[in-house]
């Protein structure tokens, strides 16, 4: 039975990047997978790469040997046979849970070599998918950079993106004047369902 890794990097659970998670691995599970979840945000303390360079050399050649709550995610990735992981955007960027798991698993399989640059022998399925309040297409350079990174580190990635999400349930006790409440539930009425059916499909395609 294949065995897939969900991360979440996002803090509201019961929200837009934990359903779409929630929503992918019921696909790979509909597929014949075992799928473990991940909540970042539930962690014991940790931290991002350190530059320590341990992992350029014997006996760690690519294996992060930073010691603290990413250790055994990091081993749970490198053993299983494909990953689903979601984030939010905040201010323009992934969150930084995100950012500290993404430094540490993409930067063991860097080998700064020309000849071989990844040393990660065992390439895996990725799904990332982002949340965000902008609109549609907002982030796509961001994506594609991403994308490009996990394909060449990690194993072959396919992204989902889902914008101008509803962030809380009553937007009346916030003077949020950028934002239109109404269009807001509209959209999660409307278009986040469709968005949660392509991450079923997309948690099925990684088996």
């Amino acid at each position: 039975m294949k065995h897939v890794i969900a991360v979440n990097a996002g803090p509201r659970k019961g929200w837009n990047t934990d359903l779409l998670i929630q929503k992918a691995a019921e696909g790979a599970k509909e597929a014949g997978a075992e799928v473990e979840t991940v909540d970042l945000y539930s962690l014991s303390k940790f931290t991002g790469c350190r530059s320590c360079f341990a992992c350029k050399r014997e006996p760690n050649v690519g294996r992060c040997i930073i010691r603290d709550g990413l250790s055994e995610v990091l081993e749970k990735i490198r053993s299983a046979d494909a990953l689903i992981i979601g984030s939010p955007n905040y201010l323009g960027e992934l969150s930084a849970e995100f950012r500290a798991l993404y430094e540490r698993l993409v930067f063991q399989s860097l080998t700064y070599n020309l000849e071989k640059p990844c040393c990660n022998e065992r390439l895996i399925p990725v799904l990332l998918i982002m949340t965000s309040n902008a609109p549609d297409g907002a982030y796509d350079a961001l994506l594609q950079r991403y994308q490009g990174t996990f394909d060449r580190f990690v194993g072959p990635c396919r992204v989902l993106a889902a914008g101008n999400t509803l962030q809380v349930k009553d937007y009346s006790i916030y003077d949020w004047t950028m934002f239109d409440p109404e269009n807001k539930k509209k959209s999660r009425e409307e278009a986040f369902p469709e968005k949660l059916d392509e991450a079923f499909e997309l948690g099925k395609a990684l088996i």
